[in-house]
């Protein structure tokens, strides 16, 4: 076999060296088409991407919602310059010009519109935090008695629910209302007790008048509220270490009595009991609850329990029957077994949907228009017909029932966090 000679021999390609330059040759075939790809494949690539899709429709419903608010805006001030209404709340500095029924707060015609608002707040405070006390403890014995083993008792409680729940409020409201206007008038008023006058105009009942010494109860009434708190505190951590707390009931009741007599002792206060008295048509004198109060009052706190005694109800049927067991064969009462076992474990249960009773009864406190009581929604109404400026008034309105339902959700989740009890703490083996 003739031998080559050296320059005329084939090289032999290494196998390795032969598989990089194919992958160099492949990764700049891959550059060279990324390079000449079009921009409607990158974008169709890009608007594949989750993230850049929803960045891109969140922008656009944002921007919509906008412009629509900047137009309604203009629209809205256009229409005002029209119209000739000035726009603004200096109208709030302004003399109402009407009158309103006596309440807690003092008023006369002469006062601002401000004034008259604030009036109409208080009346809607005034009516909530009633309705709420009176719903709750309502609600608390219909749900016990609906779990009742006497027969008259649970069919009774369930008729009431079943009633209440299904009527609508407002006709409930006129009910009420309607039931005062059969009173008999002021000169025939009923005499329930000595001193105490019912009829058509309301309810009058002796008030009691303080003269000097209001600093001295006023600081008493803040003392006792401390010392509350304090030994509320302290007997909750006495039971959480010893399991046994402080005589609440006797101490606080001590402590009441011991603050009054000194605030008395030191304040010397005069107090002098007036009685209400016919005087002409009307019945001067004393305090007097209206009948569109009464009703209102009584309306709101019928519907609300309700709905509070099923979500009690509830509550207590979620606790396992085994506790209630448990407790009976400790020797307790029906009434230790529900105040110390089931109600105290049934409280995480309970609180939230009540919360939700709790507000609904406050915004359903506005529904008083229709009986004549001059909530903040009534006095909003006449404000807002008499100087034009309803948008000013009902924002107004939104607002104080926005902040109202704030700080009523606020004080149940407060509540709610120091009643619910600790979950045990589990033990990793």
């Amino acid at each position: 076999m003739p031998i080559q000679p050296r320059h005329e021999r084939t090289p032999r390609l290494n196998p390795s060296a032969t598989r990089s330059a194919l992958r160099i040759v492949h990764a700049s075939g891959r550059a060279s088409e990324a390079q000449q790809r079009t921009w409607p494949e990158r974008n169709h690539r890009r608007w594949n991407n989750p993230r850049f899709r929803a960045i891109l429709l969140q922008t656009i419903v944002v921007a919509i919602v906008c412009a629509f608010f900047a137009l309604v805006a203009m629209q809205t001030a256009s229409n005002l310059r029209t119209r000739s209404i000035a726009s603004g709340f200096h109208f709030l500095g302004r003399a109402a010009g009407f009158e309103i029924s006596p309440g807690p707060l003092p008023y006369s015609s002469r006062d601002s519109y401000a004034r008259a608002l604030a009036v109409g707040l208080g009346n809607t405070l005034r009516v909530s935090l009633l309705g709420i006390l009176l719903a709750t403890a309502l609600g608390l014995l219909i749900g016990v008695a609906r779990l009742s083993k006497i027969w008259v008792i649970s069919t009774l409680a369930s008729a009431y629910v079943e009633i209440v729940r299904n009527t609508p409020l407002l006709l409930q409201l006129l009910f009420w209302y309607s039931l005062s206007q059969v009173l008999p008038s002021p000169a025939h008023a009923l005499r329930p007790l000595p001193g105490i006058f019912l009829c058509v105009r309301g309810l009058f009942v002796p008030s009691l008048t303080w003269d000097g010494g209001l600093l001295w109860i006023g600081a008493a009434l803040l003392a006792f509220m401390i010392l509350m708190l304090f030994v509320l505190i302290r007997s909750r951590r006495r039971r959480e270490q010893m399991g046994q707390g402080l005589p609440t009931t006797r101490l606080l009741v001590g402590l009441a009595t011991v603050l009054l007599s000194a605030a008395l002792l030191i304040g010397h206060p005069r107090i002098t009991a007036e009685r209400p008295a016919l005087m002409g048509f009307n019945f001067h004198g004393g305090m007097s609850i209206s009948p569109e109060f009464a009703a209102l009052l009584i309306g709101l706190s019928t519907y609300t329990a309700a709905f509070i005694g099923e979500t009690i109800r509830g509550g207590m049927l979620a606790i396992d029957r085994g506790q209630t067991e448990a407790a009976a064969a400790l020797g307790l009462s029906r009434v230790k077994i529900l105040r110390l076992v089931v109600l105290p474990q049934a409280i995480r249960v309970i609180v939230p949907p009540t919360t939700s009773q709790f507000l609904n009864l406050t915004k359903n406190s506005s529904l008083a228009v229709a009986i004549g009581y001059p909530d903040l929604i009534s006095i909003t109404n006449t404000t807002l017909n008499q100087t034009g400026q309803a948008i000013e008034a009902i924002a107004l309105a939104m607002f104080v029932y926005l902040a109202l339902s704030l700080a009523i959700s606020l004080a149940m989740s407060l509540y709610e966090g120091r009643s619910v009890p600790l979950q045990p703490a589990r033990c990793n083996p």
